[in-house]
């Protein structure tokens, strides 16, 4: 009986480590920009932990001279790096552009299999980054991109959707 039960306990701690339950949210209305992040709760979590959600800069930030960001994945990594913040200052130091911005963070700074962000730019220009398994994402825009929406969950899932 009981070793059963603990390996299937086992099988499905594995299958939802690599999963993450934030939800966040970047807008771009009228040159302004705004991040919002939630976190998956208090499930499976240490006492006393405090994750990156609450901590600005961090898994969370927006300025409207360069980007607005939300990050999803383990806290930790994000609060060692400041990567939200460090998304922003890579943009104005180096008059970068969002997505290599986003891809020196997520894939340079934070460690391997450590989540994503999304993020979105003064110009409305999208980033949907990660070096997790996947990250579940969806995003819609007017303007320039025509009202282009599109959902993913893998690399693989990057095309859009029809408007």
């Amino acid at each position: 009986g009981g070793g059963e039960e603990e390996a299937d306990g086992d099988a499905a701690r594995e299958r939802e480590a690599g999963k993450f339950g934030t939800v966040g949210c970047v807008a771009m209305v009228n040159g302004h920009l705004a991040a919002a992040t939630s976190t998956g709760g208090m499930t499976n979590k240490d006492a006393g932990r405090i994750g990156d959600t609450p901590l600005i800069g961090c898994g969370n930030y927006a300025d409207d001279g360069t980007c607005a960001v939300s990050g999803t994945g383990k806290g930790e990594d994000f609060i060692r790096t400041t990567a939200a913040v460090t998304m922003s200052n890579y943009m104005e130091f180096k008059q970068a552009p969002l997505l290599e911005a986003a891809r020196f963070v997520v894939q340079e700074r934070l460690p391997a299999l450590s989540g994503g962000v999304i993020a979105v730019d003064a110009a409305g220009n999208l980033a949907l980054e990660f070096n997790s398994g996947g990250m579940f994402r969806g995003w819609c825009s007017s303007g320039s991109l025509g009202g282009a929406r599109g959902i993913g969950i893998y690399e693989e899932d990057e095309a859009l959707v029809e408007a």
